[in-house]
Order: C-alpha cells, then sequence, then structure tokens
C-alpha cells in the first residue's frame, strides 16, 4: 500500500509539481550565471521562471483536454440538459456543467443571458455563473500542481457548495422581477432552445481543442506573467514577517481583508495561482490564500459591472453577499481546519 502512495506521490511530482525542472532551474542559475542561492534575486528569479515555464506548459496540455470535454458541452446542449431539472437537482447540475464549461467571469455574463432567455429557472442560471469562473478542469489539476490534490479537490467541492447554495436562495427568493426587462424578453418564446446543434467529428474537436488553446494564451498569458511577477517578488523580497502579520493566522481579519483585495483585480485562477503559492510559502494560511482566489476569479470588479447591465441593484446585492459570504466562511473553515488538508 506504501508503496503504491510512493508511486503516485514520485508521479505527481515528476508530471504536475515538475520537481525536475525546479532542479534543473535552480542548477542554471547557480552554475551558469553564478547567482547566490541564498540571494532574494535568486529565490524570485527562480520562482518566476519555473512557475512560468511550469504553468504554461500544463495550460497547453489542460486547456487542450478540457476544451476536447467542452466540446460536447456547447451551449445549446448546456441549455438543453439544463432545462430537465429544477429546483435543487437542477442547481446542482448547473453548478457542475460550470465546472466543465469553463468560461471567465466575464464570458459568463453573454452566457447567462442567453440561458435566461431560454427560460431556465434563474437559481439554476446563478449557479452556473458562479461556477463557471470559479471551478474547471484545468484549475483543479493547477492547483494540485502548486498544493496536492487534497487541497484541489476541497477547493471544487467549495466552489460547487457556494454556487449550488447561491443559485437555490435566489431561486427561494423569486429574484425574476430583478432582472432586466430586454433580458427577460422573448422568455419561453420561440427562440427557446431551438438552435440546430451540428455535432462534431473527431478531427473537429481536435481542432476545436487546439484553436481554443492558442485563443486563450492570448487572453491568458499576461495575468499568468503578471501573476508569476507578482508572486515572485512576494517570494523573494517581502519578508515573511510582514506578510505573516497583515495576512497571517494572527490577524483575526486576514480572510477579510485578501476577500476585499481580490475583488478590483481581475485575472482568472491561472494568474492568481502564483500569487497564492508565494504567500503560501510565506507562511500564510490556505483559507486566506483561497478566499483571495476565489474574490478574484467569482467577483472581479469588470464581471459585477457586466452583470450590473443585466441584473437591478437588489439582485445584484443579494449575488456579491451570497458569494462573499460564502467566501469568507470557506477561508475561515480552510484555516480553522487547514492541517487535515496539509
Amino acid at each position: 500500500m506504501q508503496f503504491i502512495k510512493d508511486f503516485f506521490i514520485s508521479l505527481n511530482d515528476i508530471l504536475l509539481k515538475m520537481t525536475w525542472l525546479q532542479d534543473l532551474v535552480n542548477l542554471l542559475l547557480s552554475k551558469v550565471f553564478n547567482i547566490d542561492e541564498s540571494s532574494y534575486l535568486f529565490g524570485s528569479l527562480s520562482f518566476f521562471i519555473y512557475d512560468v515555464i511550469k504553468i504554461f506548459i500544463l495550460l497547453s496540455v489542460l486547456i487542450y483536454i478540457s476544451s476536447y470535454i467542452q466540446s460536447h458541452f456547447t451551449p445549446e446542449k448546456t441549455k438543453r440538459i439544463l432545462t430537465k431539472f429544477k429546483g435543487l437537482p437542477g442547481n446542482v447540475i448547473g453548478a457542475l456543467l460550470g465546472t466543465v464549461t469553463p468560461f471567465c467571469s466575464c464570458s459568463s455574463i453573454p452566457i447567462f443571458i442567453g440561458f435566461t432567455k431560454t427560460g431556465l429557472p434563474l437559481g439554476v442560471t446563478f449557479s452556473f455563473l458562479i461556477s463557471s469562473p470559479l471551478v474547471d478542469l484545468a484549475s483543479v489539476i493547477l492547483l494540485a500542481s502548486i498544493f496536492n490534490w487534497t487541497i484541489a479537490l476541497a477547493y471544487v467541492v467549495v466552489g460547487l457548495i457556494i454556487a449550488v447554495i447561491g443559485g437555490t436562495l435566489i431561486d427561494k427568493f423569486h429574484m425574476e422581477k430583478h432582472v432586466e426587462e430586454f433580458v427577460m424578453e422573448g422568455v419561453n418564446g420561440d427562440n427557446a432552445i431551438d438552435n440546430i446543434e451540428i455535432e462534431l467529428t473527431r478531427k473537429e474537436r481536435h481542432l476545436y481543442a487546439a484553436g481554443q488553446v492558442k485563443d486563450i494564451f492570448k487572453k491568458v498569458w499576461i495575468y499568468v506573467l503578471i501573476g508569476v511577477g507578482i508572486g515572485a517578488i512576494i517570494h523573494g523580497y517581502i519578508p515573511q514577517s510582514f506578510i505573516e502579520t497583515i495576512l497571517g493566522d494572527g490577524n483575526p481579519f486576514s480572510v477579510l481583508i485578501a476577500t476585499v483585495v481580490g475583488i478590483p483585480m481581475y485575472a482568472d485562477i491561472f494568474g492568481t495561482l502564483p500569487i497564492a503559492e508565494a504567500l503560501v510559502l510565506k507562511g500564510v494560511g490556505i483559507g486566506t490564500v483561497l478566499a483571495f482566489m476565489m474574490a478574484v476569479t467569482a467577483l472581479s470588479l469588470p464581471s459585477i459591472i457586466l452583470l450590473k447591465k443585466v441584473v437591478k441593484p437588489k439582485l445584484l446585492f443579494m449575488f456579491v453577499g451570497i458569494v462573499t459570504l460564502g467566501i469568507i466562511l470557506t477561508g475561515y473553515l480552510f484555516n480553522i481546519f487547514g492541517n487535515l488538508f496539509i
């Protein structure tokens, strides 16, 4: 049994954590460029080069795989699946489908409009809207590559719970009247799920997946570099004592601070992961780090501004309040029971 466990740990280190790449980068910096291994510069450069290469390699593979899977779940097919479920089961299915249709928080808004126009229950569409940017297949594996599988899977479960609870509450309070009129026009009308869906061939799915790798790279590469750059500065130059004072377990407001700091930012989970990794290495609690990541991906300011265009203030405040409260509770629970995930 221990042999099997050790085998999978080794496999994880080689394929996901890429510890061999870290060793190679360190060797290159110390032996070829003669940079002192104990210097701040060495720590920052090592972190930056290693994380950029690792994330781009994993992104290429994971986006291709997840996009191939996603090609089976077009918006039309997703709508058709969701119309079969109502109430809590519908919210669960909506949240789960959000994980295999990895739209960012901003691109999820047009999908939300389309779903609402087809007459899907508002709670189901909001469960999808919350989970889609928050959790996807690629982010799970990237989380495992930086932390571990326990944390990655726990993050997924928590994200799905927030999405289901959020959608259920919005459904229970019957918030349909707080959606802008232009969104509700044509609901259950002639255009409700009558789009002709063309089944892709295997070759077309591979071409679609390759195209998605190219398109997503164009959108996220700058955020990855910025995120890794910030992470490298945190890792190499900001004293651990300073980070722990602000975001450490000794500060009871660390989760609140991380959430508030994360909301104004606009990035997807790929850009926030390097920052999260650097914070964990500096001794920040895993709950505080996850709260920051969730705030950036699910509650970014640009996505809130876009959502304001399609829903009225009462529904917008309810959505933001539910997700914010869920993130804060998640952060504190992970900090309290953090030892279970290490």
